[in-house]
């Protein structure tokens, strides 16, 4: 889903859509009423607010890949958006695709070991048996089914919270407000552009980061870049920032499940220019295998501004 130009404003049509918005509140407020499953081991919650990408994946890799520096057997919790199975499932890359399993557990049972479950609890309670000591959930901030140790909420600088309403005449899941009291502390990425801190509590610690390439092949290299994510232009601009040219961008929606043809045209377009075609990692496990070889891939890092409070918030999960 393309998400509509007047989410970002207020105005006329997200006021004339304000009464459905309060619909969305109490069903909101009703589901996360209900109890929860209280895991034997921790749990952190990689959340947001908002419809759409604001970086949960990348936050969820990020913490992953600490957690396992410290010896701890991580495991990964998500629903698998994009996908047709309903899990409990561990995902296995080497035979489950995107189409089956979406396309992020792909990216993120790279680093651990992942499940998709529609249901939290039921997946939560595999991965302990299956011998995690600590589950990483991938979005899941608005689902009361497992009980989160802590939880994070994940803010895209450049987005912020729009126009600060709820669903449909914003982009808004819940209220900030109850969003953020439920979390330990938030993760901007990027630039706050829109004065998203402003609306958090001033209590809330405020982790900031930025996204930077972990491509050093970029630098001087011609490339025709595509995506099909949330953002697309944040990957433009991590292109650029790592010294690419980009000759050419072609932009799909979120989760788009690429066909050969659109690669194919990609691929000869890109002869034809004599550049090479780009990628990110969530893009690349929804080509069609036999195509992959012949795109190149440029995955993303975060650079925090303070990397002791990254490392004090996991003090805080383990205990």
């Amino acid at each position: 889903m393309q998400a509509p130009e007047f989410w970002r404003h207020d105005g006329a049509l997200a006021r004339a859509l304000a009464p459905v918005s309060a619909i969305t509140a109490s069903l909101t407020a009703r589901r996360m009423a209900r109890p929860g499953w209280q895991a034997p081991i921790p749990v952190l919650c990689c959340g947001n607010v908002t419809v759409g990408g604001a970086g949960k994946t990348t936050v969820a890799l990020e913490f992953g890949r600490r957690l396992l520096a410290r010896g701890v057997a991580v495991h990964f919790l998500t629903r698998g958006y994009g996908g047709r199975v309903t899990g409990p499932l561990l995902v296995d890359p080497a035979c489950h695709d995107a189409a089956l399993v979406g396309d992020e557990p792909l990216l993120l049972a790279r680093l651990a070991p992942c499940w998709v479950a529609r249901d939290r609890a039921t997946g939560a309670r595999q991965a302990v048996a299956a011998g995690a000591a600590c589950l990483v959930m991938d979005d899941g901030l608005q689902n009361p089914g497992l009980v989160k140790t802590a939880s994070v909420l994940v803010v895209d600088g450049a987005t912020g919270f729009g126009n600060g309403r709820l669903l449909p005449a914003g982009p808004l899941r819940e209220n900030v407000a109850n969003a953020s009291a439920r979390c330990r502390a938030a993760v901007l990425i990027g630039l706050d552009t829109n004065g998203a801190v402003d609306l958090l509590p001033a209590e809330l610690p405020v982790l900031r980061a930025r996204l930077e390439q972990d491509a050093p092949w970029l630098d001087g290299a011609r490339v025709l870049a595509f995506a099909g994510i949330a953002h697309p232009g944040k990957f433009w601009a991590t292109l650029r920032a790592a010294g690419a040219e980009l000759v050419g961008t072609r932009a799909f929606p979120d989760h788009h499940p690429y066909r050969r043809g659109e690669i194919q045209a990609l691929l000869d377009e890109a002869d034809i220019l004599g550049v090479v075609a780009v990628t990110t990692p969530k893009d690349a496990v929804r080509l069609p295998h036999d195509l992959r070889a012949l795109v190149q891939v440029a995955g993303v890092m975060l650079r925090w501004d303070d990397e002791p409070a990254v490392d004090r918030l996991l003090d805080v999960l383990m205990g």
